[in-house]
């Protein structure tokens, strides 16, 4: 019974492979020693010795099940198995070099692309300065995702992007942050709106209103909510709207009060569309940043973008504001 089972697992055990031991070095090294019919040369090419050479011809024979190379006086010539190897040889070599230059391209094609993240109170200045960039480096490709806050962190953290233009760094994951340009928030109104015209407004005078705000976490909800507690405050009543496109047309529809990005307000208030209220400590003046992981390697490309942003950064969004 003990004998049945160990011929039966016997009979079960998989035969090895004779190839598995043949190696692409080996398969190089053939190639060489056939084109030059040489132990010596072919040591010489690779860098190695003879003795090395033809050891590994050797244990290539052997795996293959027949001799490579013969002897012929004291040169050497290939075995009928040897030279049927070469075009195989040849064929291998050539489809990972083949393989190796696609590789090559594609990381070439993604090493060129810088990913960014913007957060969407950036998305009325950004394309553009995007746009200067890749004016000056036009063999550079920009990726762009336009996300709230929350997204654009996660997409830090997940590297799936390489840097992230924001207003308020993030605190639950560690980076590094060089501010670029101010960013101020101002409180917005519909030209309709009792204090509309008025100078010098308490806060206090705000806290029966209502704020028109973006989910808790966003930038500006941040800087609504900072603004009343630095000064002690409770917070007024708020109404949670998407996006700040909505908010600036409830806001034009008298519906509420809005803390929002000066940035994102050139036309509405260029066209009396909307008012900027005159509140005690506004505009609140935060910065723009240019984010990246810390440790995360940046390429090339990626590089002369955030060096683009921090050095003409500055320059770039005094000229496009004062200019819309």
């Amino acid at each position: 019974m003990l004998s049945l089972i160990h011929r039966n697992s016997v009979t079960m055990k998989q035969p090895r492979d004779k190839l598995q031991k043949v190696t692409l070095r080996q398969l190089q090294i053939f190639l060489v020693a056939a084109e030059t019919l040489s132990f010596q040369r072919a040591a010489e090419s690779l860098g190695l010795t003879p003795p090395a050479v033809s050891m590994q011809m050797g244990s290539l024979g052997e795996e293959l099940g027949s001799p490579l190379f013969e002897k012929k006086g004291r040169s050497i010539e290939l075995t009928p198995a040897g030279e049927k190897l070469v075009p195989y040889a040849r064929r291998i070599t050539q489809t990972l070099r083949e393989a190796n230059n696609a590789i090559q391209e594609m990381l070439g094609r993604e090493r060129r692309t810088v990913k960014v993240a913007m957060v969407s109170t950036s998305r009325n200045f950004g394309p553009h300065l995007v746009a200067q960039f890749q004016a000056r480096h036009p063999e550079a490709k920009l990726d762009i995702q336009i996300a709230n806050r929350s997204d654009v962190i996660d997409l830090l953290e997940s590297e799936a992007v390489d840097l992230a233009l924001m207003g308020r760094t993030p605190r639950r994951i560690e980076v590094e942050a060089t501010s670029f340009a101010k960013h101020p928030y101002v409180i917005i109104a519909s030209p309709k709106h009792p204090l509309a015209e008025a100078e010098n407004i308490d806060p206090k005078q705000l806290l029966s209103e209502t704020f028109l705000a973006r989910e808790s976490g966003s930038g500006t909800r941040m800087v609504l909510e900072h603004f009343f507690e630095d000064r002690g405050l409770d917070l007024p009543p708020i109404q949670e709207m998407s996006g700040n496109e909505n908010i600036k047309q409830a806001v034009m529809a008298n519906m509420g009060l809005a803390v929002i990005s000066q940035h994102t307000l050139q036309l509405e208030l260029m066209t009396g569309r909307l008012k900027e209220l005159k509140v005690q400590g506004m505009p609140d003046i935060r910065q723009w940043f240019v984010v990246r992981m810390i440790g995360k390697e940046l390429s090339s490309a990626a590089t002369q973008f955030q060096e683009f942003v921090t050095t003409e950064g500055p320059s770039f969004m005094a000229d496009f504001f004062s200019l819309h």
